[in-house]
């Protein structure tokens, strides 16, 4: 990786950083304040309680993503030659995914790897709907 790469994956994780600290944690108040009281829709609730769920996750995600945008930066700025590298294999990971995901510390083999199979297919052809 040259050094024109490195700046450009620089800006991008510089503009990510930016774009992750900037945003507020969502936040979703319950409409339910005791358990005696519903709500004017009983199926407000569980919609409501979905929606909490889905920030919660949604937040530590960007928590996550922060702390590796954070680390990429570090990493960038202490060893530049060895940022692009894969922690696992030292195997030079392709520009292509350090554009999509700037702070990817791991090749597509080595993360491959990391996430274990997904399971079996459930369709053999492609009419099986079961």
């Amino acid at each position: 990786m040259n050094a024109k790469q490195r700046e450009e994956l620089k800006a991008l994780l510089l503009a990510l950083h930016a774009e992750l600290t900037e945003k507020a944690p969502s936040k979703i108040e319950p409409n339910r304040t005791d358990d005696a009281r519903i709500g004017g829709d009983e199926d407000e609730q569980p919609l409501n309680e979905m929606m909490q769920a889905i920030a919660s996750n949604r937040n530590r995600n960007m928590d996550g993503v922060l702390a590796r945008v954070i680390k990429a930066l570090g990493k960038l700025r202490e060893d530049p030659d060895g940022f692009g590298e894969c922690e696992e294999c030292g195997d030079e990971i392709p520009l292509g995914r350090l554009r999509a995901m700037p702070y990817a510390e791991l090749c597509v083999t080595c993360q491959g790897n990391k996430d274990g199979p997904k399971g079996r297919a459930t369709r053999k052809k492609l009419t099986d709907y079961t």
